[in-house]
């Protein structure tokens, strides 16, 4: 269905009954937040918020809660995407089935953006920053932020819409030092279009011009999130999955988009930035304040009637995830393709995405040898640390299944597969003093960390133990231990305090496990082992269900400082350890707080679930 608004769709969702209107007032101040994740955790319907706090303007949430309802609103257009995209891979395809490829080849047509002079968003003169729906989404956030924003750039050398960039970057519309209604804060991250965009401004010595756009055709959404190669518009595909061409004019020399429900245009100046957050992050962290470009505001737009849609990101998994699933969905085998040898992926959600990536390869190089090893999945390894937003990965876990029965979506049985075969002195790469994800903060520095890559393959060297040895409960400092899966043990241990003393409680616990002889591991373990410890701060929450450990593990670990092993070595500048591996998973002083619900709050919001309320019987 071509939506031409937001409204449009969000009436569809309501007849299809997929979204429910919430006709009480509501506070913008952590409450239409607490709702909205205490729907998505029930699977609910998106939501409709008409009597906002403060504001004129109704707010919309939850509308890609599912994967589901995200292929329902794009049923009529979704495979005809996927088909593009699989031509773009193989267009000789469309030579060989002309008559499949017909009716995707018109769809096409929908990409080229349509310049329209004559249609602009209604404006309100009086429209302000502080007339939007400032929606405060945790308690420590810095004020409040656009979360489903489209932020519209253009390069400077190359201007016009066909080399422009539409990204999802937050933006903070209130709170530190911006002054209301003048400035607000534009929040971007490493391998963002936008920052090449404002280096060449600034190479020029002159401003960015911005435009923020919110709401609109929910396809403009789903644009802004979509990795695209480097040069390719957004608003192409935009006008491919929504069924309609991507609508735009300028005003003052800013691109408005026309089917937005808001846009707000503003210039971004060479060095001048302020505090931006903190803001309670899809790491399930608060991203902390950091300086981030100021952009000063020149014109806020809004249509009649009005809707601003927002979502609300926390501990994974939450409705980002939906995208994430939605995009692969469409993308299909893109990235694979790409990756000569790559054969499947799995950016792990509720690790946070960048912190784990899961693969599997291909290893042809060296048939003709009868001992398997590591070879070419590990040139695999370097070209996807290479590319785009896989290149923000911290862990890497890659191997290769001859039998082709090995699936990176059931994530135990993979790690099991990998830990049955890793070689703990040989297949362990790191990657140190390098670029990290903007919001991981288990490195010292902003955008800064370590990686490191197990490239696992041949037959199996070890079976894995089932519970934990006897004399793991016997360690000093440690308090208690718990199974996680096969091979894979939590230990609760003090809490960290730095790196020097983190060295020597690891060491002590490495050289106890050293000195325990052969005879009482036998004994013990049934000849399995055990070849990853994760010390932590509570191990019976770390081990309690596979998300926990995935979490805390994949979230809380700098590889360089935080991995250590028993017998552990460096040789050529290759480290590896005869085993256990131990990483330290402990929160640490510099690591950001995780953000949690509140509890008061949580009781306000009862009256919309309890009998009689608006979403009584979710």
């Amino acid at each position: 269905m071509a939506y031409q608004s937001l409204e449009s769709c969000l009436i569809d969702l309501e007849r299809n009954g997929q979204l429910i209107r919430i006709k009480d007032e509501v506070d913008p101040y952590l409450e239409m937040a607490a709702i909205h994740l205490r729907v998505f955790e029930a699977k609910g319907p998106a939501l409709l918020f008409e009597n906002v706090k403060g504001s004129k303007f109704s707010a919309a949430s939850n509308i890609f809660g599912t994967l589901e309802r995200s292929r329902f609103i794009f049923r009529d257009t979704i495979e005809k995407v996927e088909q593009l995209i699989q031509l773009k891979n193989n267009p000789i395809e469309a030579i060989k089935k002309p008559a499949k490829y017909f009716s995707t080849g018109l769809a096409a047509l929908k990409a080229l953006p349509l310049k329209n002079p004559f249609q602009t968003p209604v404006l309100h003169s009086s429209i302000q920053i502080q007339d939007l729906p400032l929606i405060h989404h945790w308690k420590k956030d810095g004020g409040a932020f656009v979360t489903l924003p489209q932020v519209y750039s253009e390069d400077i050398e190359q201007p016009g819409i066909m080399h422009a960039n539409l990204g999802m970057y937050r933006i903070q519309l209130n709170g530190n030092d911006y002054q209301i209604n003048k400035e607000i804060g534009l929040h971007y991250q490493l391998h963002r279009g936008i920052g090449v965009h404002q280096t060449k401004a600034n190479k020029k010595g002159k401003p960015l011009k911005v435009s923020v756009f919110v709401g609109g055709p929910p396809a403009h959404t789903v644009a802004a999130v979509m990795p695209l190669p480097e040069g390719m518009s957004e608003m192409t595909f935009a006008g491919v999955l929504g069924n309609r061409r991507f609508r735009y004019k300028y005003i003052d020399g800013y691109c408005i988009s026309t089917d937005a429900d808001f846009v707000i245009t503003g210039e971004v100046y060479p060095g001048e930035n302020k505090p931006e957050g903190p803001f309670g992050d899809h790491l399930g962290y608060y991203s902390l304040q950091h300086l981030f470009p100021l952009m000063k505001v020149h014109r806020v737009y809004a249509r009649k009637n009005a809707i601003w849609p927002f979502t609300v990101v926390g501990r994974p998994p939450q409705e980002d995830t939906s995208f994430g699933q939605l995009i692969h969905s469409i993308t299909g085998k893109a990235v694979q393709d790409e990756i000569p040898g790559l054969k499947e992926l799995h950016a792990v959600d509720a690790a946070g995405v960048h912190p784990l990536l899961l693969a599997i390869g291909s290893e042809r190089y060296t048939p003709y040898l009868p001992t398997k090893q590591p070879a070419e999945i590990l040139t695999i390894a370097n070209h996807m640390l290479g590319t785009g937003q896989l290149s923000l990965a911290k862990f890497l876990f890659i191997t290769a299944d001859d039998e082709q029965k090995l699936n990176t979506k059931n994530i135990q049985s993979y790690f099991e597969f990998v830990l049955r075969r890793i070689h703990l002195n040989r297949d362990i790469h790191f990657y140190t003093n390098t670029t990290m994800d903007t919001l991981d903060y288990s490195g010292e520095g902003l955008n800064s960390g370590s990686k490191v890559v197990f490239a696992a393959y041949g037959e199996p060297i070890r079976d894995l133990a089932l519970e934990p040895a006897n004399y793991l409960y016997d360690l000093r400092g440690s308090d208690h231990c718990k199974m996680i899966m096969p091979g894979v043990v939590a230990i609760q241990s003090y809490p960290f305090t730095d790196y020097t003393n983190a060295k020597k409680e690891i060491a002590e616990i490495s050289n106890q496990l050293n000195h325990i002889n052969d005879t009482q591991k036998s004994n013990d373990l049934i000849k399995k082992e055990i070849p990853i410890i994760i010390i932590c701060d509570d191990a019976a929450f770390t081990a309690a269900e596979l998300n926990n450990f995935l979490w805390v593990t994949f979230t809380r670990c700098n590889p360089s400082h935080d991995m250590y092993g028993v017998g552990e070595f460096v040789l050529n500048k290759h480290w590896g350890c005869e085993g256990p591996m131990i990483l330290d998973a402990r929160i640490k002083p510099h690591h950001a707080p995780a953000v949690e619900k509140n509890p008061a709050v949580e009781k306000n919001i009862d009256r919309f679930f309890q009998k009689g309320g608006s979403l009584f019987g979710l």
